[in-house]
């Protein structure tokens, strides 16, 4: 990763060694000391309170993405989970006392624009919320979800005379042998059960914390502790219960409807798991790149961009000349994908693991729009008016898997780009289900906060069997579809973070059926929208690109049949 360099005239130098707390707790008490007596003062002490977050937050985050790019080297690890256990608790309470001392102040009358209304309420959520208590458990919840991802991390296949992680794997789920694809899922679903138990032990353990950290600050349960801590000011529980019932009804009919032509075109008596991924005409699996060749993966990627927006291709080539990609897959790399951003310079650096999949271009396209959210909002110099509702920001990142839809030639000629097209429309009506079942399994996780693991794998069954085809074939792989939930990371690491992605694809989805309209104008919100970060509440945020933010059947229903009736135009 590149390093920041120290500027000029700022109150901290980038450069400031930040893995100890004496070395950060100055600059702490100076603001904490400071007299603020007009709101220029204020908006000084504001600017000097966000370099300093900016200098430690991405201090931390470069171990955070050194661990997750080497998880299997122990002074990585041990560097990142020193700067968690000594510098993090004492950055919490710091933090609070100035949140404290900045919504107390007189002077908040005199700043203009309720950009910093918005910034308030988001304090005062965590203000409410913050226990001294909680620190250790905190800091134990971090150590736990390190482990968990480290024990994903070790995961590996042999499979005729190789190894493979599990993203490369995956790859044998495309080949048209059967055969082989079932030899394959089943050396991974049996390497993933070995660490079965392991994950349950790890979960039982952070549902402990997470329950006392709720108790802690006074809440009744765990979901009202996430739902403030994650400012979800605009919708309730209730709203989610009734988008996953939206998805049950109007996708569910679409999803058991495509697996009944995927079972027919195949020619089998019954649709097995590993019949999933392959393709229903016996065609060669899409390999867009060679995943011995990420240059080639990112150039192509580049050219896609251009014919899309100048502007999205500029900051794309940002990034590679920052070398801010770590895109292969490789044994001792954290499983999955993000983005992370580099806070001083708001530089982001994108992580994943590429295997020469479709689903790899999907990835980096999803993860290069949280970059361009990232750079959009670099014009506003206070930090905390950069980051969007987390449910706006998925917009941004899944946007750009649709809007690329229709300039795949750097990947694939004619008829292999309309089928990497249907394959994504395809994915995005699978897609809704998962989030419904993930995001309900999550509200009957903390309805149920000392349920065995056992009780929990039976819950996980009958809520997945809601949103998921009946046409499928599971028997003999019981234990494998009970157990499914673990493979989500969200689950361990972010709980009730998924909901994000369901809300978001709804967004995405009027992005882009605007952008067929009106190519220029829908780029033109987008981006826009994009500018604004944290300076507005969530509704104004998608009225902005364009979009409702609505996510009952009204606003699911239509959308469905819209995407059911751009499929019907594509070729099978």
């Amino acid at each position: 990763m590149p390093s920041s360099p120290r500027r000029k005239n700022a109150f901290v130098p980038a450069d400031l060694d930040c893995a100890a707390w004496p070395t950060i707790q100055p600059y702490f008490q100076l603001l904490a000391q400071r007299e603020i007596d007009s709101p220029a003062a204020l908006r000084k002490w504001l600017a000097d309170f966000s370099d300093l977050c900016a200098v430690v937050d991405e201090f931390g985050t470069r171990l955070y993405i050194d661990n997750a790019c080497h998880a299997d080297d122990a002074d990585i690890e041990n560097r990142y989970l020193d700067f968690v256990e000594n510098v993090e608790p004492h950055l919490k309470p710091a933090t609070f006392d100035l949140q404290k001392k900045f919504l107390a102040c007189p002077q908040r009358s005199g700043l203009r624009g309720k950009k910093f209304a918005i910034m308030a309420r988001q304090w005062q959520a965590d203000v409410d919320l913050f226990r001294e208590a909680n620190i250790p458990l905190q800091t134990q919840v971090t150590k736990l979800v390190t482990q968990y991802n480290k024990l994903c991390a070790q995961m590996t296949v042999d499979y005729r005379g190789q190894t493979y992680t599990m993203q490369q794997i995956a790859r044998f789920g495309e080949e048209t042998d059967r055969a082989v694809r079932q030899e394959a899922w089943e050396l991974a679903e049996k390497r993933r059960a070995q660490d079965v138990a392991a994950g349950d032990e790890l979960f039982d353990q952070l549902m402990t914390l997470r329950a006392k950290i709720a108790v802690n600050a006074g809440r009744p349960g765990y979901r009202d502790y996430a739902w403030l801590s994650k400012k979800r000011f605009d919708y309730a529980p209730d709203d989610c219960h009734r988008f996953a019932d939206a998805v049950e009804k109007t996708c569910m009919p679409l999803v058991r409807a495509m697996d009944e032509r995927r079972k027919a075109e195949l020619g089998v008596d019954t649709l097995r798991p590993w019949d999933m991924a392959v393709d229903v005409k016996g065609r060669p699996p899409l390999r867009p790149f060679d995943p011995a060749d990420i240059p080639g993966f990112v150039e192509k990627t580049q050219a896609v961009l251009s014919r899309i927006s100048p502007q999205l291709a500029a900051d794309f080539q940002l990034l590679r000349d920052a070398r801010s990609l770590d895109l292969e897959s490789r044994k001792g790399k954290r499983p999955g994908g993000f983005q992370a951003t580099l806070e001083v310079k708001r530089l982001p650096f994108i992580f994943m693991n590429a295997a020469g999949l479709h689903r790899d271009v999907e990835t980096l396209l999803h993860e290069a729009g949280h970059a361009f959210h990232t750079l959009a909002e670099r014009k506003e110099k206070i930090i905390f008016l950069h980051c969007s509702a987390l449910e706006f920001c998925e917009v941004a990142s899944m946007s750009m898997e649709l809007l690329a839809d229709d300039h795949l030639a750097p990947f694939y000629d004619a008829p292999q780009a309309l089928r990497a097209k249907r394959t994504h429309l395809e994915g995005v009506i699978r897609l809704l289900p998962w989030i419904a079942t993930v995001d309900q399994f999550q509200h009957w996780l903390y309805d149920h906060p000392t349920a065995s693991a056992a009780g929990r794998h039976d819950a996980f069954l009958e809520i997945s069997s809601r949103f998921t085809s009946s046409v499928i074939n599971w028997s003999g792989y019981e234990d494998v579809r009970r157990t499914r939930w673990q493979r989500q990371l969200h689950i361990f690491g972010m709980p009730f973070y998924y909901i994000e992605y369901g809300i978001a694809q709804l967004g995405a989805l009027q992005v882009w059926f605007n952008y067929q309209k009106d190519p220029v104008a829908a780029l033109q919100k987008y981006q826009a929208g994009l500018a604004l970060g944290g300076t507005k509440p969530l509704p104004a945020l998608f009225r902005a690109v364009g979009a409702k933010f609505e996510f009952s059947a009204k606003t699911v229903g239509p959308l469905m049949q819209a995407v059911g009736r751009e499929l019907e135009r594509l070729p099978a």
